[in-house]
């Protein structure tokens, strides 16, 4: 029988199969999206959906295309754009819809494609070089694209032309840097106007920003990648916009307005001759909305809201329709959707995303419990009309006449994905991704004092009364919740469970969807709050489950959960006995302005909080088995952090393992690695607990 360890990498974490990137035609409402025919098959496909006929087709199949030209590496631009996007699919894995007609562009293996949802009609292009970011304009006709840090575009008749670039390697246009796609989920930089001939493009300057460099691979004869990166109190990019005419012309647009704007977060272009621009300040406590003419150029701040600690940046918003200013803002215990500055959907909810605003109101995905999301109505007076029900995780992607809602909850494996009418279901798409082949056994809690959102996993064959180890698998950090109602979230914890140890996942102080104060008490002390809310849990777990063994306790995370287990280890050692720290930030120092500055502040201004929680400086404490894991690709949590770690740690006398994986980034997209490295942890942790069970193989 395969092993779980085996299938969850096979399966990409059972994502292959899971229908998804849905786009919906403006006039036709046939629904373009992306799925691979089975849970085993890697390689995505183009589908349309017509739901009015239930019906699925391919409408491109990597397979049966034929490459134009020479077959292209993936462009470094390209894989970067997987990377921040967390991207482990294959063959076709984004496409560009039109706004206006039944046009669509992707790319496969650096080519450039153009497809038809009416004809079915697929044509390839001959480029200059390997494509990245098609956008296809509103009627159809034209593909803008980046390669090799230029914009250039496909015209009417197929020719490939240059809209901006030069040979300066710094330089780049089109492109979102790295901040805005990693941290501001800004992931493109051109946009085309409503007509379809002109393009609002960004210029990428990185000459000013920290080069480093990473050797990522186990052959000696292999260069190191030379990274820009920003780290927390270094400069960012200076990233410029212009409009640009199809013949090059420009005209700049300066929005930093005497450089008080430093963040270029997202932009709507409503009309032929207005650009709404939604900035922020470096210390990201101020957010503003900037009205561009662009005929003439001239800019004017419309609205800004500001917060003492930090204001959050949501997806979807802020959005103009006619006269109305749609934000979501943190007022009173909520984070609110706000009108002309008037919050409109209460203090029970938080709204988690925008979906669709237009002139009868606005689709959000909402949180009125953090375990749940479900996507609701409002129109402009605040009346509700939920479009979702049932305990569960709900996404959508709409059009105003159309949405497509997917749904995950603790019933059922994969998601479900319903086409909705004025709110009635008309239509479903099958989910075809595999089963794990393990159950749940499962529970939910609100633990301790501040009532943490918590499961306890247990192993399916416990008794119930023998002293059985402990894990906790937390993230435990902002941005990520680990406990929500939807199956899919627990699989790697139940695995664990089942090789002997009862499973606790927890989301303290700092993790979203309960309310922005929740959010707000990590605020400059990244370290003691998160630790405090996960001690809380195992204390509280241990009054329900008087079984759990106080000496054997681990804890393993990747990323902020990294960060976590080599804190509780290196702080706790009376509670924590054995840990594995995946990719952890172990210097905020080294970590990047958007993300840090935002909770931490400026490293000059605020040395103390970057001093406190620096895990270099507490490596003398170690006394317990610690497991450092990192990915010698990693561009975002840079390997760098695991070897100062390492040298601190060396330095101290403290004996531990490291394990350095070459060629990889913080994802770990590839099969091999993605099974064995749960293999090497659980036996890390075995014996390091002193568990006398071997590696299971089922």
């Amino acid at each position: 029988m395969e092993t779980f360890p085996r299938q969850y990498a096979r399966t990409r974490r059972f994502t292959v199969g899971a229908p998804r990137s849905f786009a919906i035609a403006p006039n036709t409402h046939r629904i373009s999206y992306l799925q691979s025919s089975s849970g085993s098959d890697p390689i995505n496909k183009l589908w349309i959906h017509d739901p009015y006929s239930q019906t699925s087709t391919v409408l491109a199949d990597p397979r049966d295309l034929k490459v134009t030209g020479e077959k292209r590496e993936i462009s470094e631009e390209e894989q970067s754009r997987r990377e921040r996007a967390r991207e482990v699919g294959s063959g076709i894995v984004a496409f560009s819809s039109s706004a206006a007609s039944s046009g669509v562009a992707f790319t496969l293996d650096g080519t450039l494609y153009t497809a038809d949802l009416e004809s079915k009609e697929i044509k390839g292009f001959e480029t200059a070089s390997s494509v990245f970011d098609p956008q296809i304009s509103p009627n159809g006709n034209l593909v803008a694209y980046v390669s090799g840090g230029d914009l250039r575009y496909i015209d009417s008749s197929g020719n490939d032309l240059l809209v901006a670039g030069n040979e300066d390697p710094n330089q780049s246009y089109g492109v979102a840097d790295f901040i805005a796609a990693e941290e501001m989920g800004r992931r493109r930089g051109h946009w085309w106007s409503p007509r379809g001939d002109r393009l609002l493009v960004t210029e990428v300057d990185v000459s000013n920003v920290l080069n480093w460099h990473i050797l990522s691979s186990s052959d000696p004869s292999s260069p190191p990648k030379s990274l820009r990166y920003p780290k927390a109190g270094t400069n960012n990019p200076e990233v410029k916009l212009g409009v640009y005419t199809l013949e090059g012309a420009v005209l700049p647009i300066d929005w930093s307005l005497s450089a008080f704007w430093e963040y270029l977060v997202n932009i709507q272009w409503t009309e032929e001759s207005l650009i709404y621009l939604t900035v922020q300040a470096r210390d990201q406590q101020s957010m503003g909305i900037l009205k561009v003419d662009s005929d003439t150029g001239s800019i004017e701040e419309i609205y800004r809201w500001s917060d003492k600690y930090w204001v959050e940046i949501i997806t979807g918003a802020p959005k103009i329709i006619g006269e109305q200013i749609i934000t979501v803002e943190d007022r009173n215990d909520a984070r609110s959707l706000v009108i002309d500055n008037q919050p409109i959907s209460g203090d029970d909810l938080q709204v988690r995303s925008l979906i669709n605003c237009n002139k009868q109101g606005v689709l959000a995905a909402v949180s009125a419990d953090p375990l749940e999301q479900h996507i609701m109505h409002f129109d402009f007076d605040g009346v509700r009309t939920p479009f979702t029900e049932g305990t569960g995780v709900h996404d959508a992607v709409s059009n105003g006449a159309l949405t497509v809602i997917q749904s995950r909850n603790m019933d059922d494996h994969g998601v479900r994905t319903i086409i909705l009418r004025e709110g009635s279901p008309i239509s479903e798409i099958q989910d075809h991704s595999e089963k794990p082949n393990l159950s749940l056994n499962i529970n939910f809690h609100k633990l301790g004092k501040n009532k943490l959102e918590s499961v306890v996993l247990l192993p399916q064959s416990h008794d119930g009364t023998s002293p059985i180890p402990v894990l906790l698998d937390p993230y435990g950090g902002p941005h990520a919740q680990r406990v929500r109602c939807a199956q899919g979230l627990f699989g790697v914890s139940q695995w664990f469970a089942d090789q002997g140890f009862a499973v606790i996942v927890s989301d303290g102080r700092g993790t979203p969807g309960r309310s922005p104060a929740f959010e707000r008490e990590i605020y400059g002390d990244l370290a003691t709050f998160a630790l405090e809310d996960q001690i809380a849990a195992l204390s509280a777990a241990a009054e329900i489950y008087t079984y759990l063994d106080p000496s054997r306790v681990g804890i393993r995370g990747w990323s902020f959960g990294g960060y976590l287990a080599a804190l509780a280890v290196l702080r706790r050692p009376d509670i924590f006995h054995a840990a594995v720290a995946g990719a952890p930030v172990t210097d905020w120092n080294l970590y990047d302005t958007h993300y840090t500055e935002r909770y931490l502040g400026h490293p000059q201004h605020n040395p103390e909080n970057y001093k406190n929680t620096n895990l270099c400086n507490e490596a003398h404490k170690l006394e317990n088995p610690l497991l450092l894991i990192h990915g010698l690709a990693d561009d975002n949590v840079v390997a760098a952090h695991t070897f100062q770690l390492s040298q601190a740690l060396l330095e101290a006398g403290k004996p531990h393992e490291v394990l350095p994986l070459s060629g990889v980034t913080h994802m770990t997209p590839q099969e091999t690695v993605a099974e064995n490295i749960l293999q090497v942890q659980l036996q890390f942790l075995q014996k390091s607990l002193g568990m006398t069970k071997e590696v299971s193989h089922e």
